[in-house]
């Protein structure tokens, strides 16, 4: 069969006009229009966010082409953190671009290029995608969870500003998949179905199909050729364009434009969803003449519309297999309205590889046009309609690509079940996808495209037949512009206001260079960048405990030069130093990087002790997350965590290094897979470890804790269960400190997870009945302070000793002694105050770490004393002042201020508590604001170019009410005009006898 698609997502978002805004579409086309849709300025910043620019194309930028890039962009209120890497594997080597005329002769060729077509994701936003274009401002897709975007520059061209003293950047559009509004769809065009279609009688679709099948079970009989899905497939591409999309996005802007388009279809093929690795990749673009456009393209009828395109592209195929613009698929794109009103594709099904059909029709109508080559490409490859003949229409509703009517409200794509079980069936077949084109030694391309082709035959390709360069006027430097004489009058001379291409002959045995005529010499030359040696290894970040060092290398042997590449790599390496255990085991280094700000930082006017937080999203692990002891807020405390830091405390060999966790294996070694059994041994079998389980049960004391089990260093993977729910709360003491870290006195039994001398402890409270576990190592032993439970824990059987020798340290040489007096447990209405001893050196009355004190000469019970026994003040709510008003006018302007709850105490000082402790209503934290109409003006954009080149036209221009907010108004004066008459030099008349 033949697969027909109506397709309900699209926007016209470009106009005959090159240059006209978005803004005028929406008032003047009457088909397409957006329903919601915002206008951004995008910044370039770095990998952290900082802002580095308004420039972000990469003809702006300070460097050209980047491996990688970042922008932050807002959308709809949210800042998106974008990461982007370039994309080398959408253009083939070799690739190029061809210009046909109406006989569908090579009019001119050009290498396509690549360098500003990027993919990456979102900074913290998990199952993002982006495919992203900077070649003129940002262009392309945002894929979130739930919802697409498009972005792309209002205006385009080279000349628009981007950077200037005092602006604010390039204004861009961002609208959502699901803004995007047609007129309804025709039943015509809903209930129309092929029987088929004769293309060229090669092989019809019927028999095409049993062949297929036939492949499938001799395959699968013999059990050859059987590949995994694991493997990479490449669908070698030839994108035919006619003449209907050349004009409207014009000459200037369609490569660029073409190459965003594949590289959201790209992007959409990388999708998890679709289960196998399918790379889009384009070998060639053929641009056609008005006249053979005609030809391929009939109106109304799609079935011979699409066998004229696979004819045609057939016929464009190379001999040779091996060649570099050999395809394996042809997309075909054009405006012209090939079906019935709403008809985007037409596709036979399960094509791929077959010399005739192996091609789409796709109707081209903006960036969404993205889904239907997708889609199209999808039944070539023997995906059916979702619902139509499999069991998946159930999520034809949720936005899958293969719906046989794709609606434009949803929210996300995704490539159905069966999608991803019907490319299984035949994917394996379909031999002409197995090749790498990257793998191929393609012959170099010029270094400067002006060596192939002359000033006359850059006058041909700018005005057509017969014009040559100029020479009826010598006052000019033949580099500086490119004018070219009418092929009838030499002394009528046009120009396009650029120069001839680097490298065009301009005398004898010179050549033009960047608008000047001079002679090439090396140093000149596009010379592509090599990598210079490796630096040394620096210094490690930590001194014991594990710490990176880097060695970095410079793209510098040579350097990349006039429009060479940059080197392909890495610029810095690490690896793993100082993996010697510190003296000091309970050392952390999240909880000193979180520590240090307690005498810093300020949370509602208030200073917090900070303890080291482990954020749930791998992504955020190593940005420092740190929480208050005080009120268990967590604060991002916008900076990294140091290289070195563990990522996780599950993982106690992976390593933050510049923001990115980067995996070590048990063995030290970067990138190892080695892990540890779960006793501990690295590379081994659990055949040493050793459980110990047991139910434990005590008499209930009326007051204070009850010591039920202790926990020995070094056990791992314990887990301690209460048998049924009580009144009596589960806590956890140090015995190396003698301190509570769970549930002490005056805490509240929550749950939580808690971090304790570097091991991550996960506390549950369902209802009084309390789960307690954690993965260890212990570096301490704990006590265990309940009544009725349950326990599980293993250890090394060979560390016993091990754990002997760990023990405190026995040395008479060492005595306990008076410290201090803690603080007050209350700040009023009566606490406690404990006098603490600490471990001192007896030789010279030094305070050490009290693991030094001898175990059998116990640690005296410390004083106990009341203190602060006045009665508490009420908590109160603190408000704190109203920030400035979000909008300055319009619907939307909204104020916020700081609010929370506070324990005054007599001194006049207060602490922050949590909030349920404020009885009294909590006061507002936002209100409206500015709510008054915005002032509103007329903003007017450049007059397009004349509509014809000679005699009496017209232009047209922009003309938007706007805001101050940037938001569209309502003006109540005259509108400025939007068009006029434009009065061209007379047309040549034709005289005849």
């Amino acid at each position: 069969c033949v697969c027909v698609c109506v397709w309900a997502l699209g926007a016209c978002l470009r106009s005959p006009s090159k240059c006209i805004s978005v803004v005028t579409v929406i008032c003047q086309l009457e088909t397409h229009v957006l329903g919601e849709y915002g206008l951004v300025r995008p910044i370039s910043v770095d990998a952290e966010g900082r802002f580095l620019s308004h420039a972000v194309s990469a003809g702006h930028m300070p460097v050209a082409h980047q491996e990688r890039l970042y922008y932050n962009v807002t959308v709809f209120g949210r800042e998106f953190h974008l990461r982007l890497r370039h994309n080398a594997r959408l253009v083939a080597p070799g690739a190029k671009m061809e210009w046909r005329d109406d006989s569908d002769s090579i009019r001119h060729s050009e290498p396509l290029h690549d360098e500003c077509l990027y993919v990456g994701d979102v900074t913290d936003t998990p199952g993002a995608t982006v495919a992203i274009s900077n070649c003129d401002g940002l262009a392309g897709m945002i894929r979130m969870e739930q919802e697409e975007f498009f972005i792309e520059p209002v205006e385009r061209g080279d000349g628009v500003i981007e950077e200037e003293a005092g602006g604010g950047g390039r204004t861009h559009i961002v609208y959502r998949s699901s803004a995007v509004k047609k007129t309804p769809i025709s039943s015509a065009a809903a209930d129309f179905h092929s029987r088929g279609a004769d293309l060229g009688g090669l092989m019809d679709l019927e028999s095409l199909y049993r062949g297929v099948e036939q492949s499938i079970n001799h395959t699968r009989a013999g059990r050859i050729r059987r590949q995994s899905l694991d493997r990479a497939y490449n669908i070698e591409v030839l994108l035919g364009v006619d003449d209907s999309v050349v004009q409207f996005h014009g000459k200037e802007h369609v490569q660029k434009y073409l190459l965003t388009l594949m590289n959201i279809v790209n992007e959409i093929y990388h999708d998890q969803s679709l289960g196998a690795k399918i790379n889009v990749v384009l070998v060639r673009i053929i641009m056609l003449g008005y006249g053979k456009s005609m030809s391929l393209i009939e109106l109304g009828n799609p079935s011979q519309s699409l066998e004229n395109v696979c004819r045609w592209a057939f016929l464009q195929q190379k001999q040779d297999t091996g060649d570099a613009e050999y395809h394996d698929h042809a997309i075909f794109l054009t405006r012209q309205e090939f079906g019935p009103t709403g008809m985007q594709g037409y596709a036979p099904v399960t094509g791929m590889c077959h010399p005739v059909r192996s091609c789409t029709l796709n109707h081209e109508d903006g960036f969404s046009s993205a889904f239907v080559v997708a889609h199209e490409t999808g039944h070539v490859l023997g995906m059916e309609h979702d619902g139509q003949g499999n069991r998946c229409g159930d999520e034809v509703h949720m936005g899958s690509i293969m719906a046989p009517l794709v609606q434009a409200a949803f929210h996300r794509f995704h490539w159905s079940r069966c999608s991803m079980q019907e490319l299984g069936r035949y994917l394996h077949s379909y031999d002409c996808l197995r090749d790498d084109p990257f793998d191929h030694n393609w012959p170099s391309l010029p270094q400067l495209p002006g060596l192939h082709y002359s000033m006359n035959e850059q006058c041909r390709f700018d005005f057509g037949v017969g014009y040559t360069m100029c020479t009826a006027y010598r006052t000019f430097d033949p580099c500086k512009q490119l004018w070219c004489s009418h092929p009838d009058n030499p002394f009528f001379c046009k120009t396009k206001k650029g120069p001839p291409i680097d490298g065009t002959m301009c005398g004898n045995g010179k050549h033009c260079f960047k608008g000047h005529c001079i002679w090439l010499t090396p140093d000149i030359i596009k010379q592509d960048g090599n990598w210079g040696s490796w630096s040394e290894f620096g210094q490690c970040s930590r001194t014991c405990g594990g710490g990176v060092q880097f060695r970095t290398r410079d793209c510098d042997n040579p350097r990349p030069a006039n429009g060479g590449r940059t080197c392909m790599g890495a610029t810095y390496q690490f690896q793993m130093c100082n993996t010697n255990e510190c003296e000091d085991i309970y050392s952390d280094t999240r909880e000193e990087q979180c520590h240090a700000w307690d005498p810093r930082f300020e949370l509602h006017s208030n200073k917090h002790h900070w303890l080291p937080y482990e954020h749930p999203d791998p992504n955020k692990r190593c940005h420092l997350h740190c929480q208050s002891k005080e009120t268990r807020d967590v604060v991002f405390m916008q900076r990294m965590a140091l290289d070195g830091t563990r990522c996780s405390y599950k993982d106690p060999h992976s390593v933050c290094v510049r923001g990115e966790c980067e995996k070590v294996g048990c063995d030290g070694v970067v990138g190892s897979s080695k892990q540890e059994d779960k006793c501990g041994v690295c590379g081994g079998d659990n055949s040493s470890c050793k459980t110990f389980k047991d139910t434990i049960t005590r008499t209930t004391k009326k007051h204070g804790f009850l010591k039920v089990l202790e926990v020995p260093r070094g056990a791992r993977h314990l887990l301690i269960q209460e048998l049924k729910a009580a009144s009596h709360t589960l806590a956890v003491k140090n015995v190396a400190s003698g301190l509570f870290f769970l549930n002490g006195e005056n805490e509240y039994p929550e749950s939580r997870s808690i971090i304790e001398k570097g091991v991550e402890w996960e506390y549950e409270n369902d209802n009084d009945k309390e789960t307690l576990q954690t993965t260890g190592p212990l570096r301490h032993g704990v006590l265990i302070m309940d009544v009725n439970l349950s326990y599980k824990y293993m250890m090394n059987m060979d560390s016993d000793s091990a754990i002997q020798n760990n023990m405190l340290v026995e040395d008479s040489a060492y005595e306990w002694a008076p410290k201090r007096w803690s603080y007050c447990s209350k700040a009023c209405g009566g606490g406690k105050q404990y006098l603490r001893y600490g471990c001192r050196r007896k030789v010279d009355s030094k305070m050490v770490h009290k693991s030094f004190c001898n175990k059998s000469n116990m640690k005296p019970r410390g004083d106990i004393r009341d203190c602060n026994q006045k009665p508490c003040p009420p908590p109160i709510w603190v408000t704190g002042e109203w920030q400035n008003c979000s909008k300055p006018c319009g619907k939307t302007g909204m104020q916020i201020r700081s609010v929370s709850c506070v324990q005054p105490s007599e001194d006049n000082t207060t602490r922050s508590i949590h909030n349920k402790h404020c009885s009294d209503d909590r006061p507002e934290t936002r209100r409206a604001c500015n709510r008054h109409p915005c002032p509103t003006q007329w903003r007017v954009g450049p007059w397009s170019q004349c509509s014809v080149t000679c005699g009496n036209g017209t232009q047209q221009r922009q003309v938007v009410c706007h805001n101050r907010d940037d938001t569209i108004g309502l003006c109540l004066d005259t509108k400025p005009d939007t068009i006029r008459v434009c009065r061209m030099d007379p047309c040549p008349s034709e005289c005849g006898v």
